[in-house]
């Protein structure tokens, strides 16, 4: 067989029942073998490209037919040499080998406009199928294949600007409402030229298309901590976002998981309506209903990491039925195929042969060889790129595209959306406002009760200096455990919104910074006030005011702390196992519990690290520098005469009280900095 042959001559002998079978695998826009055969009958190329290509304002290219030729995937697992098995080993550069097990085995199909084409089942290889159509390949998978656009061989910047990816699971801002979402995406998302009053007509239009009016004014809502949609309302809302870009092409994973079977139903005719618009939409699915199988137009089922069949819901009845394996009346065709090319623990060879006889039946089916003649196109194209050759107004457009900046939207337009959506999610947060202003409050009050009303004699220094030691400790771990509890819950948020190319990591950075900044100036300023007056501190208003400030410092620089934790840590419950080990010896060598001039050289350095130890000092210096007389309440026991006396009893100096200050702010830029470095390095890794 010739891949330009106008007509392939039916296939396959059925290896059950000896009937030849043919199945029309033809695009909605009735695509003839022509229009895929990659030379004329002069031998002249001719290209298999629509002739749109009208990138509109909000759009790419009206219509994508996406295909992919010899997909094959491997997972690699690195050993050291010493560790080496009977397994098969492949050397790497590295002096490593790697074992390696192939997921995907060389797997063709097409996706065409106006279709909605639906991957199983599971355990297959559809997840790893779609992730390698979308060069979202994890670490520790190879792969190989020719992917086409529109005929033209695929690039992960062409098909970014081309298509959409809606993931398995929907991350969210939870205390956004679904229409300051959707706001918040049209402005990162589209392109910068668009004006706003076009942005918020798309929003409006993308909610009435979506179902989405009648609750685009509530919460999305946080599991556990604050109510808010449906999942099936959540599962549109994730539609609705890469949807008001128009891009189209669109993937979906798994996009019925954890909903009910009305709400999978919904979801499914969502992405249905998507398809009879033009656009061209793929989807995992795990174990389908037999209403939802019915709404495919195309099915894509894997067996093994091969293509089982790739055709519509009425051929594959067909296509089964015709090797001796139909579908039982009134049972659902999707759980008969899953069963038929499931393996079942015991009979490995039995499957495997089943698994083969099915493959290979589908690859000598005029479908079958339709697919392989339209690789065979993505195949010459391929190569003709590679020798110099290239469609002059692909490869106009593709330049366009690679001129341009990842990012749709200016630095300063993500400034402002992020720092908006940012403030927002601050200010509707009852974590941070309600809970931590509630927990202040509490905690100030308790302070002050217990230390309440200390007199300048013996005892009284005791306590005071025990008041202060209080304050930076309580400052410290709110205010790291506040940041670890949000910031590690909103990372997940930004790896995938960076990846997509919606903002830089600096933007997402600094605007976090600067939308937290009033409640971490705040919350130390009630705490020193309700706690101050009451603990009976230097009571100078100077002094007052200077105490606030060096709180306000403190919080900052132990936020910044969190920062640097949160960022360097995988999960919140990391960060919260990993934060107090490292916290707690710079509180050692804070002064209170360890005379910082007894400290052993070797030592020593950690000290320089410790907020602890410039906060302390510079409070303390705040209380007593200026106190000329202190009591003495007790016989026999000797007393601190002044304020200078304590100081120089705690090994602290007067004269360290501004640089105290300054390397406070040191600490607080450097670990502010550190903390960037590692949300970048998170945002590569994750990538």
């Amino acid at each position: 067989m010739t891949a330009g042959n106008e007509e392939h001559e039916p296939l396959i002998t059925s290896s059950v029942d000896n009937q030849r079978v043919a199945y029309s695998n033809s695009p909605p826009d009735d695509r003839t073998p022509e229009s895929s055969s990659p030379r004329g009958s002069g031998g002249e190329v001719t290209l298999a490209i629509p002739s749109h290509r009208n990138y509109g304002a909000i759009g790419g290219v009206e219509k994508v037919t996406y295909t992919w030729a010899d997909i094959n995937a491997f997972a690699t697992e690195s050993r050291s040499r010493s560790r080496r098995i009977w397994n098969f080993w492949k050397p790497s550069a590295s002096g490593m080998f790697q074992q390696r097990k192939q997921l995907l085995r060389n797997v063709n199909g097409a996706a065409y406009p106006g279709e909605l084409l639906a991957m199983g089942s599971s355990g297959a290889g559809k997840t790893t199928l779609l992730n390698t159509l979308t060069f979202r390949t994890p670490s520790g998978v190879l792969s190989s294949g020719t992917r086409a656009l529109n005929g033209q061989p695929a690039t992960p910047e062409a098909l970014s600007a081309l298509s959409a990816y809606v993931q398995q699971q929907d991350l969210f801002i939870g205390t956004l409402t679904v229409k300051e979402h959707l706001v918040f995406q049209a402005m990162v998302r589209m392109d910068r030229h668009i004006p706003y009053a076009q942005r918020m007509r798309r929003v409006q239009e993308v909610i009435t298309e979506l179902a989405l009016t009648k609750c685009q004014n509530t919460v999305i809502g946080i599991p556990g901590r604050l109510k808010g949609i449906s999942g099936g309302e959540m599962k549109r809302l994730s539609f609705a976002s890469e949807v008001l870009t128009d891009p189209p092409l669109m993937f979906c994973d798994e996009p019925t998981s954890g909903l009910d079977s009305f709400m999978a139903q919904n979801v499914i005719q969502v992405l249905k309506g998507l398809a009879q618009k033009g656009k061209t939409v793929v989807c995992t699915i795990h174990q389908p209903s037999s209403e939802l199988y019915a709404m495919f137009d195309k099915l894509l089922i894997m067996a093994d990491g091969k293509v089982a069949f790739l055709g519509s819901p009425d051929q594959a009845n067909d296509f089964f039925k015709d090797l001796g394996a139909a579908c039982p009346p009134n049972y659902n065709p999707a759980d008969h195929f899953i069963q038929l090319l499931a393996g079942v623990p015991g009979r490995e060879e039995t499957t495997r042969t089943t698994i083969d006889t099915v493959c290979t039946a589908f690859a000598r089916s005029e479908v079958g060889c339709k697919i392989a003649a339209e690789a065979e196109n993505a195949l010459y194209f391929e190569r003709k790129i590679s020798q110099g050759w290239a469609d002059p107004a692909w490869s106009e457009a593709t330049a366009i595209r690679a001129r341009r900046s990842p990012y749709k939207a200016s630095w300063c337009a993500q400034f402002r959306a992020v720092l908006w959506r940012s403030w927002l999610s601050v200010t509707k947060e009852p974590m941070l406002i309600k809970v931590r202003f509630l927990q202040t409050i509490m905690v100030s009050i308790l302070i002050g009760v217990i230390y309440f009303g200390q007199h300048l004699d013996q005892d009284g220094v005791m306590n005071i200096n025990g008041a202060i030691f209080m304050f930076l400790t309580n400052m410290t771990f709110q205010n790291i455990f506040a940041v670890i509890n949000v910031f590690c819950s909103e990372l997940p948020i930004f790896i995938r919104e960076h990846h997509s190319g919606m903002y830089r990591a600096d933007v997402y950075f600094l605007s976090k910074t600067l939308a937290e900044a009033p409640v971490f100036a705040t919350i130390p300023l009630v705490f020193t006030t309700i706690a101050y007056y009451m603990i009976g501190l230097n009571p100078e208003p100077k002094r007052f005011f200077i105490a606030s400030g060096l709180a306000a410092l403190i919080t900052n620089v132990a936020t910044s702390f969190g920062y640097l934790i949160s960022c360097a840590s995988n999960s919140v419950s990391m960060a919260a196992s990993v934060g107090p080990p490292i916290i707690i010896p710079f509180m050692l060598f804070g002064g209170f519990f360890l005379n910082t001039g007894s400290v052993p050289p070797y030592l020593g350095w950690i000290s320089y690290l410790s907020w602890f130890h410039y906060g302390n000092e510079a409070l303390l210096v705040n209380q007593w520098s200026g106190v000329e007389t202190i009591a003495c309440t007790r016989e026999n026991f000797t007393c601190p005469a002044s304020g200078q006396v304590v100081l120089d009893t705690l090994s602290f100096s007067e004269d360290d009280f501004t640089m105290d200050v300054v390397n406070m702010i040191l600490l607080f830029i450097g670990f502010r900095f550190l903390a960037y470095l590692a949300l970048l390095y998170r945002a590569r890794r994750g990538k």
